[in-house]
Formats: C-alpha cells, sequence, structure tokens
C-alpha cells in the first residue's frame, strides 16, 4: 500500500503562462489545506467536493507553537491595520507578504484521477521562480518530491493503466508528428491490451479446458481435440507474428524512420538537407569535403517524421580528420531504416559511386534505398539507364534547387513504409522493443506447443508450454512483471508525469 505523497511540477520546467504543480497521495488534501487560502468562501480544503475548482492563494505561512495552521485562527488582531489583506467578502486573508502567487486549486478525489489516488493540482503562473517557490512550499508541508515518472507508476499500481498503456504516456508526450500521436493515442487507450488480453484469454480457455479434462474425464473428453487445439494454436501463432512484423513499422512511425544522406562529396547532400529542413543547417560550397561531421535533423513531412542525417562524402581520403566523418557514414548506413542516395547528375558515375553501392547493397536489395539525381536542372550526363536498372521504382530526378522532385520523394517514402494503408487500416502496431521480444517468446512457446501435438506429447506437458507463452504475453500488459522491471521502463520518464 502507498503511504507517501508526492509532489512535482507537472507542466515542465520552461517559463510559460501557466504552470501546474501535481499532488498526488494519501495527504494530498492535507498539504494543499496548509498552503491555499481561498479568495471567498471556506478555506477547508479537506471539504471541498471532488472535481471542483477554486480560486485563492498560495502562502508560505508557518504552523503557531500548537502546531495549528494559523489560517484557521486569522482575527483582526492576528495583522496591524495596515496590513491587512481584506477579500471582497470581507474575510482578512494572510499578510500580503505571505502570498507566493494567485492560483486555481483542482480537486480530483482517488480512484477517479490519473493516478487513482487522491490528487490536488495547482495552476499558477508558469515563472521557473514562482513554479519551484510553490513547490518547495508543498514539500515543507508534507510532500516529498516525485521521481521522474511516479505518478504514471502509481497509475500502474493502482490499476488505472496497465503497463502497455502507461509506457504509452511518454509516447505521447514525446509524439513528432500526427501518425506518431494517433499510434501513442491508441496504445493509451488501449487497442495493444485488448488485443494481448484476447489472446490470453484464448490461451487461459484451452488450458483451463486440458486441465479439466484431465482431472474430471468423465464430464470433459479429449477425444479429437488434438487437431481443433492445433488450429486454434496456429492462429494465435499467426497473430503473434503479425504484431511482430508490425514493429519496423511501428517502431518507425513513433521514434521517427532514421535516415540517412549519402553520395560522393559535393554531390549536393548537405543541399538537400537544408531543401528538406527548411533552413540552412549546413554549410554548402563548391569544395569536396565540406562536410567533415554526421549531422542530424527531425524533418515532418506531411505528418510522418524523417531523423535525417548528412554524412561526409563517401570516399578514399588521407585528410584524418574527412576518414572520421566517411567511418562515421558507415555507421549511420548500417543503423537506417532509408537511405537517399544522393547522385550528382551533372557529372559521369565514377569509382567513389561504385563503392557507394556497394556499400549499401542489401539495403538496395531490400527497397530501403531512393536514388535522387541530383541538379537535374542543369545538363544530366549521369548513366540514367544504368541508375534506373539498379533502383527500379526507387528512383527519382531531383532538384535541391528547384524542389522539383520533392512529391515524388515524399509519395515513395509513403509507399515504402506504407504510410497510407497504416492511415486507412488503423492497424495495431508495436512500437517498444521490449513488447516485440516478449511477443517473440510467447511465439517460440507457442511453436513448442505445435511440435508437441505433432509428437503426440501427453495434454499436461502442453499445458506448461501453453501457461509460459501465457505468462509472457502478460508481461507486456503488466499482469506477469517483476517490481525490478517496472522500476526500470518509469525511470526514463520526465519529471511530473
Amino acid at each position: 500500500m502507498i503511504k507517501d505523497t508526492i509532489a512535482a511540477i507537472a507542466s515542465g520546467i520552461t517559463s510559460s503562462g501557466v504552470g501546474v504543480i501535481r499532488i498526488s497521495g494519501p495527504d494530498s488534501f492535507a498539504v494543499a489545506d496548509r498552503i491555499f487560502f481561498p479568495h471567498q468562501g471556506d478555506g477547508n480544503v479537506l471539504k471541498y467536493k471532488p472535481y471542483t475548482m477554486h480560486y485563492g492563494y498560495v502562502c508560505d505561512v508557518e504552523k503557531n507553537s500548537s502546531g495549528i495552521n494559523p489560517k484557521r485562527n486569522i482575527t483582526d488582531n492576528d495583522y496591524p491595520e495596515t496590513d491587512k489583506n481584506v477579500s471582497e467578502d470581507g474575510k482578512i486573508l494572510p499578510d500580503k507578504k505571505s502570498i507566493i502567487d494567485e492560483v486555481v486549486l483542482l480537486v480530483f478525489k482517488g480512484p477517479k484521477s490519473f493516478t487513482g489516488e487522491d490528487v490536488i493540482e495547482i495552476d499558477c503562473h508558469g515563472g521557473i521562480f514562482v513554479m519551484n517557490k510553490i513547490l518547495d512550499i508543498v514539500l515543507k508541508n508534507g510532500a516529498r518530491l516525485a521521481e521522474p515518472g511516479e505518478f504514471t507508476k502509481r497509475a500502474f499500481l493502482n490499476g488505472r493503466l496497465d503497463l502497455s498503456q502507461a509506457e504509452s504516456v511518454m509516447d505521447v508526450i514525446s509524439s513528432s508528428s500526427d501518425l506518431s500521436l494517433k499510434s501513442s493515442l491508441a496504445q493509451l487507450n488501449g487497442r495493444i491490451s485488448e488485443c494481448i488480453k484476447s489472446l490470453r484469454d484464448k490461451i487461459l480457455h484451452e488450458t483451463a479446458f486440458i486441465e479439466a479434462a484431465l482431472d474430471d474425464p468423465e464430464h470433459y473428453s479429449l477425444d479429437d481435440y488434438m487437431p481443433k487445439l492445433k488450429n486454434i494454436v496456429s492462429d494465435l501463432i499467426k497473430k503473434t507474428d503479425d504484431l511482430i512484423n508490425s514493429y519496423d513499422h511501428g517502431r518507425a512511425i513513433s521514434d521517427g524512420i532514421n535516415t540517412v544522406i549519402v553520395g560522393k562529396p559535393n554531390a549536393g547532400k548537405s543541399s538537400l538537407l537544408n531543401f528538406l529542413a527548411g533552413y540552412d543547417r549546413a554549410i554548402v560550397t563548391d569544395i569536396a569535403g565540406t562536410t567533415r561531421d554526421t549531422l542530424t535533423e527531425k524533418i515532418n513531412i506531411s505528418g510522418i517524421t524523417l531523423n535525417i542525417t548528412d554524412t561526409a562524402g563517401i570516399r578514399e581520403t588521407d585528410d584524418v580528420i574527412e576518414q572520421i566523418g566517411v567511418d562515421k557514414a558507415y555507421d549511420s548506413i548500417e543503423l537506417s531504416d532509408l537511405i537517399l542516395y544522393v547522385c550528382d547528375g551533372s557529372k559521369p558515375l565514377s569509382e567513389e559511386d561504385s563503392e557507394i553501392f556497394n556499400v549499401i547493397d542489401e539495403k538496395i536489395k531490400k527497397g530501403n534505398v531512393i536514388c535522387l539525381v541530383n541538379k537535374n536542372d542543369i545538363d544530366v550526363v549521369a548513366d540514367i539507364k544504368m541508375l534506373e536498372e539498379k533502383f527500379k521504382d526507387r528512383f527519382i530526378m531531383f532538384s535541391s534547387k528547384t524542389g522539383d522532385g520533392y512529391e515524388t520523394l515524399k509519395d515513395m517514402i509513403y509507399n515504402i513504409f506504407s504510410i497510407d494503408e497504416i492511415k486507412i487500416n488503423e492497424e495495431i502496431m508495436i512500437s517498444k522493443l521490449r513488447h516485440v521480444e516478449l511477443l517473440k517468446s510467447a511465439k517460440e512457446k507457442l511453436e513448442f506447443v505445435m511440435d508437441g501435438i505433432d509428437n503426440m506429447i501427453t495434454e499436461d506437458f502442453l499445458t506448461g508450454d501453453l501457461m509460459a507463452a501465457y505468462a509472457d504475453l502478460g508481461k507486456i500488459t503488466g499482469e506477469a512483471v517483476e517490481e525490478d522491471l517496472v522500476d526500470k521502463i518509469f525511470k526514463d520518464f520526465c519529471m511530473g508525469k
């Protein structure tokens, strides 16, 4: 049982119009009661109705010697006449010197709150100093500073969210495109949880039937049951496999498509980055080898995010610094989801282009390379026929100067990652490595069941593998998960969430 009360700035440590300090736990109302003075009406926060808002002041007022909040004992004699602060209804407020900020207090009663506990939210002015000042007063009056992700962790521990939903909270916060936000919200609303629950229910049903038949063969028969079980497990494997296969697209949409621009020196790679970014992100000169390091920029193209990395031109070089940049280009290629190969159309293909073809050959075979024949606004002398044969439908005549070919590039990226199909179908996609690893483990256990059926293993042995798959799937939603894993998942959350 959670006994302590936590607090943190929930709106982020940045200056803004409005800041939010969140308090959660059994003593939330009591903590707020010690520091909140309403502009008018009853000042006892403990008596406030849930889901109400109250306008007033946060004040830094110490308890008196008897340990009683002086708010409950304010009289005209408590303040010199010149220091009185009187509300519209004639109520004496604390000394103006003790007022920290004018605020709105929001009251939430557990279990119908984000964390499932009693929650107070203080909406104050959004300056960094004033938010920290109010938080400090909250901590002095009975709360402790929340750890990163602790509010969401409590929502999970109190049954308000399952683990996959809790993980999606951070994805919603960090969404950088329409599709990533849509995907994260679908997870937060429980679409993955519902899918996993359906798989687990089927496994549990069949396991329970086998156990019942073994315990009570007079009423439950296993005759002709194995072919039926085989069909059910085969369907479970297919559905699990579909979720596993959605990971590449799911991760790309959630985290962004890791895109690398490659080409020989002075082919127009940096010009392409600047064009896509919409400003001069990279230095562009006529001198080959200007880019010595990798440059990365997040670019939103019609609702999808590209994590674009501009690399040093790939070539043989005696320049130590340039060679480091070339080596980094190789590393970026290895980790990429998409490669934009920029070919200088104004020059014939060279040995340097051939070397690049060798480096990205595997990516070309997978269809994850787009060839952009750049500088098509001037005379093109590159061997276009050879490039078309090599890249087939992943080939675009392009100009970073005029933008010619941009719409074709956008459509091609959509096709490679099935973006339009995903929008239409709104399919469930896995975006967490933790989830896909557990799905793979569950699939393996289900395949053991299939092998067992084929080899006529006794039913009681089959239930062991079925329940192992059931447990793996349960770890995705948190129904069967160790405490240290929960701590690990939430440690990367931001403060106040």
